[in-house]
Parts: structure tokens; C-alpha cells; sequence
């Protein structure tokens, strides 16, 4: 097996062993139904590749669902070398470096309006991108002395949004969508795109930022924004971002 070729890893290199959760819409409440619900988890894993299969968790998640976690064995094997990943094309910043040259570049305060759009209510991931307590032992944006900073919270409607960032003569938005049941963030963050691209003639259209931890990073031109971030990201690379394209565009 060559280098980029591997297995999965459980109790000995390359024996194949995973472990699998999932919920299945059946009661495991009594003797007889607690049984079938195991031997339908166990079908379900043996259908997806797992064999054997052996249900090693399951708890009832009120009287008509069973959460499962399953352990067993796949012979896949995983090609890294097919892995697409997003190379980092901009250098990161310190504060004191994105300020400095966020202020010889536009001689003015970068403006950046947050928000969570549709009807998600989680800011923790836009909060620790923007409020001054950051996330991960770095500041946020509020931080900055040349970022001014618009963080509307949660729940924003996309017209809302675009009417801030009018008003707010923004030169970047940042969206986070933490909700994902039924692709949600897919379909809120394609609407905020759309929106934006009419609203604005193109060479004056912000800059389009979505993260979250459902998010591809290899989808931003799918979306029609310009950066992905997903889960991990830290307020240095988000500002880090910001200013090398901010700056880059007025440049030219």
C-alpha cells in the first residue's frame, strides 16, 4: 500500500475498524422493539459497508427514535492524494500589521458588517469572529483600531443585511450559519449572495465572507461569496483576509 493510500485505523493499523452514529426513527422502549431497532441499525451499517457490524450504543431519544453508535469494519480505502484542500494565499497579520496597512492602503476604517441571516439564532461563531474577546487566545475584529466594526446578531433577514451594509458603506460582510438542517446554510448563503450581486454593480460589491461548521471551503464559487471559512478559523485569519483583499482591490 503506497503512502497516499491508507485504511481506517482502529485496534490495529489498517484492520478497517470504524465507529458510526446515526438515529433511526424507531422506538427501542421494551424487550421486543429495543431487538429490532438493534438489528435495523445493524442492516443499516451492513448495507453501508460495515461488516461485521456490531451496535454498541443505543439509547432511546423519546418514545419514536433511537440514537445508535455502531463499530465495525469497511474496506475502503481513501485516496489522499484525490483530497482537495484550500491553500491559505494570504499572509497572516498582527493586529499592529492588518492596522498598519489597512491604513496606509484606504486612509480610512475598514468597515465590516456581521450578522447570522434566516432564522438561525447562533451567534457564537460571528461573535467570536467580531467581539473584541475573540476566539482561540486572539482578539476580534473589534479589536482592530482601523476595523469599524456592525455586528447586527442573529436572525437578520438577507434585505435587512444588504440595507446595513448600504448604509454602512461596508466593505466586506461576514456571515455565520451554524443551523444546517436541510442544507439551510447552503440555501441562505446562495439567497445573500444573489441579493448582494443585484444590488451592487460589481466593482462595488463588498466582500462576501460565510463560515460555519458545516461549510466546504472548496464551495465559495459555488455559493457566489468570495471565502469559505469552516470550523476552527480564528479571528487572525479572518482579518488577515480581509485586509489582503481589501487592500489588493484598491491597489489596482
Amino acid at each position: 500500500m503506497t503512502d497516499h493510500i491508507i485504511r481506517p485505523y482502529g485496534d490495529t493499523t489498517g484492520d478497517g475498524m470504524v465507529q458510526l452514529s446515526f438515529t433511526l426513527p424507531l422506538s427501542s422502549i421494551g424487550e421486543t422493539q429495543a431487538k429490532v431497532a438493534e438489528g435495523a441499525a445493524a442492516q443499516l451499517a451492513n448495507k453501508m459497508g460495515m461488516d461485521p457490524a456490531l451496535v454498541v450504543h443505543a439509547r432511546p431519544m423519546g418514545p419514536d427514535f433511537t440514537f445508535f453508535v455502531v463499530y465495525g469494519r469497511v474496506n475502503h480505502l481513501v485516496d489522499t492524494s484525490k483530497v482537495v484542500v484550500v491553500e491559505r494565499d494570504y499572509p497572516l497579520l498582527t493586529p499592529k500589521e492588518a492596522n498598519a496597512a489597512i491604513k496606509r492602503s484606504l486612509r480610512r476604517r475598514l468597515v465590516v458588517v456581521g450578522a447570522c441571516i434566516g432564522t438561525d439564532a447562533h451567534t457564537v461563531g460571528i461573535d467570536a469572529i467580531l467581539n473584541i474577546k475573540g476566539f482561540a487566545g486572539e482578539k476580534g475584529l473589534e479589536y482592530y483600531r482601523e476595523v469599524k466594526v456592525v455586528n447586527l446578531g442573529a436572525q437578520v433577514s438577507v434585505p435587512q443585511l444588504v440595507d446595513r451594509a448600504r448604509a454602512e458603506k461596508a466593505d466586506a460582510v461576514l456571515v455565520s450559519q451554524v443551523v444546517t438542517q436541510r442544507d439551510a446554510h447552503l440555501l441562505n448563503t446562495r439567497e445573500m449572495s444573489a441579493a448582494f450581486r443585484e444590488s451592487y454593480p460589481s466593482d462595488r460589491r463588498p466582500l462576501l465572507v460565510v463560515g460555519g461548521p458545516r461549510f466546504d471551503e472548496a464551495m465559495a464559487d459555488e455559493l457566489g461569496v468570495d471565502r469559505v471559512f469552516s470550523r476552527g478559523t480564528t479571528p487572525g485569519e479572518v482579518a488577515s483576509y480581509l485586509v489582503h483583499r481589501i487592500t489588493e482591490r484598491k491597489a489596482s
